[in-house]
């Protein structure tokens, strides 16, 4: 569909990326992937015809219909909802006008004339290709991927410039899906998305027809949706199959490959360069000195990339809190009428009650809107309770990042001075290398906070949260703006931290490490789940009820067991293994079952290695040949079993799942 040869970028003075070679197929599903700043989303306006290549060339096959999505920046007026969606189909209305006006000359003609049949074939013709491309059901595919996106039916009749930012682009990601361009062009997609929107999106792309190539820091999303990867790293493009998952195994062994080949060319440059200098002047070593010199101009040089810059942090460790850190009694949360409004007051929550323990890791969960920000507003005390009690805990100290929390602070001080001002105690060279680990480095940190782009302003806000303590931690999306490698480091980093921790987030694969309980946020209410974000879906689809009642009151410890447990005060055995055999999503059993496959290879290789020591151990050589014969032997009969209990776990488990 497109072919890219020799293709280069530059923005301003600094080169993106060069050399590139890349053909992209009508069926490739490719995940655009690198840091911050590498040349991504220019990329997708290349592809997208909005920008040229610097260098090199780029031929688009005929027959290609391109669709872009940027980050941001489009907006809609001017019609409904419903209207703006049903706008892209107008080569079907055409159509179905002239039907109309066809079948309206058709009831007035004689059916016996020649024109009446050149009419009747031409109705014909156009009903068919109508009907092909999906006429009649063209308002319920628009339905569908309204509802799918979040879109209340009660807002198909608004007007799109009532909508915020952030639902206008959901509105433009919903025409381009109902066009079905040939090739996809999707930069961030599920940046304004919330969960339930996400989900959505992740099955109706992996069921897309065609090409598609999108950007996203979420990598649940790339397992889910992508059979390649494209990664822009030190300034070259390099290719992958597979998902997000096999993509990082693949570089691993990319990158030690790398090194192993470097290192072997390494020392056989200097084996060369040795002989050389050492007999260089010797008339009897001439002809092997010109050999190796010949040797050495042939040899292609190896270049192993600089060592890619990622966040290094950890959070301090705090004080110890109390056992309870927070509690809601009875609590509500309305807000005032809007001056000028037709609504009344707007109810977030009534009658809410649950206990924060210390430890907790906590996911706020819902659509955009249910109150989760509000939530966090409460805990962080920064709005107040229209009704009930809101206790904190002994010893709780709280800190809050909010999404906006580059609001709070100076635009017109430099990063450096500003983090100074917040860390009297720190050195100007420890400053520098607190900035150097959020990618701050060189010129950038005398940089006003004002002129930083979103993504800089969030990583700075959340680094000058880690600058104090604290052992209760509220964060309001603090993943938004990261990278992939950034987002691992941040998890890795809360993981590790001994407070507590209550964030929003709408990265799937973050929720899921992190989240030790999920608080379902809708409909004024807080249910409270136990376990990450898989062990929430299954309970919402179905989970067992009274094993989800026990295990749930076990995990809290607020309520006192069920009478008569079938293993004392602990959750029974057979309803552990059912929970975690249905919890079970579809990557983790493709993971088993690729791994399944890789182990019965292993296996048969192992076995065939088996055969062939003890066919050779049948023929004396030495002493020392007999000895290593048996110790080879030993370490394939090990590794046979080692792979054979394995594969046994697995298939176990597949079968019990």
């Amino acid at each position: 569909m497109i072919q890219l040869s020799g293709a280069g970028k530059r923005f301003g003075h600094k080169l993106l990326f060069e050399n590139t070679d890349w053909l992209i197929t009508p069926h490739d599903r490719v995940g655009l992937v690198g840091a911050n700043g590498t040349g991504k989303s220019t990329l997708m306006k290349v592809l997208a015809g909005l920008d040229t290549f610097d260098y090199g060339s780029l031929i688009v096959a005929k027959g290609t219909t391109a669709g872009y999505l940027p980050q941001d920046g489009l907006s809609l007026s001017g019609r409904t909802v419903f209207a703006e969606c049903m706008s892209v189909f107008s080569e079907l209305h055409a159509m179905e006008r002239e039907m109309e006006t066809l079948m309206q000359q058709i009831s007035e003609l004689d059916h016996t004339s020649p024109e009446y049949a050149n009419v009747a074939d031409r109705y014909h013709s156009l009903e068919h290709e109508f009907q092909t491309r999906g006429g009649y059901s063209i308002e319920a595919d628009v339905g569908r991927v309204l509802q799918g996106l979040g879109f209340r039916k009660e807002d198909w009749e608004r007007q799109t410039d009532e909508f915020s930012g952030g639902w206008q682009m959901r509105l433009a990601l919903a025409k381009l899906l109902l066009q079905k361009p040939n090739l996809l062009l999707l930069d961030e997609p599920t940046n304004h998305l919330d969960l339930e929107a996400r989900n959505w999106l992740e099955e109706y792309l992996h069921d897309y027809p065609y090409a598609l190539v999108l950007i996203s820091h979420d990598r649940y999303f790339l397992d889910v949706v992508v059979n390649k990867i494209a990664e822009i790293w030190n300034k070259r493009f390099w290719f992958y199959t597979g998902n997000y998952d096999k993509f990082l195994s693949q570089k691993t062994q990319r990158n030690e490959q790398l090194q192993a080949a470097y290192k072997n060319q390494r020392d056989r440059i200097e084996q060369l360069e040795v002989f050389i200098n050492r007999f260089r002047y010797q008339a009897t070593k001439a002809k092997q000195v010109q050999s190796r010199i010949k040797e050495l101009e042939k040899i292609e040089r190896i270049e192993v990339p600089p060592e890619e810059k990622t966040i290094h942090f950890s959070f301090p460790q705090p004080k110890p809190s109390g056992r309870i850190v927070a509690e809601f009694v009875d609590v509500a949360k309305t807000y005032p009428p809007k001056p000028g409004g037709n609504t009344g007051e707007k109810e977030v929550f009534r009658d809410v009650n649950f206990l924060i323990e210390r430890g907790d890791r906590i996911a706020l969960v819902g659509v955009n809107g249910a109150g989760k920000s509000t939530l966090i507003k409460l805990l962080a005390d920064t709005e107040r309770t229209t009704q009930g009690e809101y206790k904190l805990g002994h010893n709780v100290e709280a800190d809050y990042f909010a999404q906006d929390q580059y609001k709070e602070l100076d635009p017109d001080a430099r990063m450096i001075d500003d983090l100074g001002n917040a860390s009297p105690g720190s050195t100007q060279t420890e400053l520098r290398s607190l900035l150097g680990c959020f990618l701050f480095s060189e010129d950038d940190v005398f940089k006003k906070i004002g002129v930083l782009s979103g993504g800089e302003r969030g990583r700075y806000a959340l680094l000058r949260l880690l600058l104090h303590p604290a052992n209760f931690l509220l964060l309001d999306e603090p993943t938004n703006h990261l990278d992939l490698r950034a987002k691992d480091v941040l998890l890795d980093a809360l993981m590790k931290y001994a407070g507590t921790v209550v964030f929003v987030s709408h990265d799937r694969y973050f929720i899921d490490k992190l989240a030790t309980r999920v608080f379902e946020i809708g409909d004024g209410k807080v249910e409270v789940y136990p376990g990450n974000y898989e062990d929430y879906l299954w309970r919402k689809q179905g989970g067992n009820k009274k094993q989800d009642e026990s295990i749930r009151q076990q995990l809290k410890a607020v309520e006192p067991a069920p009478e008569k447990p079938s293993n004392g005060n602990q959750v029974p055995a057979d309803a552990a293994n059912a929970a975690k055999a249905k919890r079970m999503n579809p990557i983790k059993r493709k993971k088993m079952e690729d791994r399944i496959h890789e182990l019965e290879a292993e296996i048969s290789r192992a076995e065939t290695l088996i055969a062939q020591c003890e066919t050779a151990m049948q023929d004396f050589v030495s002493a020392e040949e007999s000895q290593r014969q048996a110790e080879e032997l030993d370490r394939q009969k090990t590794a046979h079993a080692t792979f054979l209990s394995e594969w046994e776990e697995l298939s176990e488990a597949l079968q019990a799942d």
